[in-house]
């Protein structure tokens, strides 16, 4: 069983990858390697996915549809893709609206029709997000609510892939699951990311932005947890041809701003310095998944809570850089 992941040298890619080999499955990674965010993170992960048999690793942007199409081609035996490639980050859709629409939902269509030439083919798995709940005031947001409302290009982006997907699964029969993830964290996390921007001020004396006045919530969910749900999505495919399933992956216990910010003060040793902004645009007051599904479907079962995560986290930190 061979399994393509894309976006290999990210974050939940690299983490899905290494999850994959650890059980003895070969996995071919693709990525681009763009510089949204330090490449240098991103080489870090790529070598040690590259220290580990059964890994092949291919430079390539899912945008690229000859060179991806070329790429499965010559791997048909590929059986399972994880397609995790994407254009992340709420604000940066402000200020580059092109990027999401080439990567997410162009990109989106590149390797749904890849997928269609893999003759194997058991199942797609693909990252969509909790942004797609937008404006919902309903809480915990469950499969099931509209999301008509997005607040953000990349909200947009991430719920237009969903629909491209649903079309193919009903025309073409395509078994796929989507997996809208609740703002992941954790060791070789993302740079952008407020977990990490958040460590890096504490830890050099800098002051932190806390936006809506600290009044937000956030359902964090640690990476590990985030990993088993991927790998569990994945080996339960629709049962029935046509079906395209959708599962919310999060902790499913929002944490308050303020007591996210006191655990990673304990889990740093030092105390934040912290400023009160207004809301962003394109951010939302509080996320909140209803994983009941997901535990139904997947067995999934969140079991790192914040303080645990967060001192983890802290950890790799400051081993990754010395400090």
């Amino acid at each position: 069983m061979t399994t393509l992941v894309t976006g290999a040298a990210g974050f939940i890619g690299s983490h899905v990858a290494a999850a994959l080999l650890e059980r003895g499955e070969p996995v071919i990674g693709l990525d681009n390697m763009n510089a949204y965010y330090d490449p240098d993170l991103k080489r870090a992960r790529l070598a040690r996915l590259e220290a580990r048999d059964g890994f092949s690793f291919h430079r390539l942007d899912i945008q690229d549809r000859d060179g991806v199409f070329a790429l499965v081609r010559q791997q048909s035996q590929i059986t399972q893709v994880v397609h995790l490639a994407a254009q992340a980050g709420v604000r940066h859709s402000l200020e580059d609206p092109y990027t999401y629409i080439d990567t997410n939902i162009m990109g989106q269509v590149v390797m749904l029709e890849a997928c269609r030439l893999l003759p194997r083919l058991d199942h797609l798995v693909y990252a969509s997000s909790s942004s797609v709940y937008g404006g919902n005031r309903k809480l915990p947001f469950a499969v099931a609510d509209r999301v008509d409302n997005p607040v953000s290009l990349y909200a947009a982006s991430k719920r237009a892939q969903e629909l491209v997907s649903e079309c193919y699964a009903d025309l073409h029969g395509l078994p796929q699951t989507g997996l809208r993830f609740f703002t992941v964290y954790g060791p070789w996390g993302r740079p952008d990311m407020a977990v990490y921007t958040f460590t890096k001020a504490i830890l050099e004396a800098r002051p932190i932005r806390l936006f809506n006045k600290g009044d937000m919530k956030r359902d964090f969910t640690y990476i590990d947890d985030i990993v088993a749900g991927v790998l569990a999505a994945l080996e339960r495919p629709p049962a029935e041809p046509g079906r395209h399933n959708l599962y919310n992956l999060g902790n499913g216990d929002p944490v308050e701003l303020s007591r996210f910010v006191k655990v990673l003060e304990q889990a740093c040793g030092q105390s934040a310095i912290t400023e009160l902004s207004d809301m962003q645009p394109g951010d939302v007051a509080a996320t909140y998944a209803d994983i009941d599904p997901a535990r139904r479907d997947l067995d999934f079962a969140p079991r790192t809570g914040i303080e645990e995560g967060l001192t983890r986290f802290v950890a790799w930190y400051r081993d990754y850089h010395g400090c």
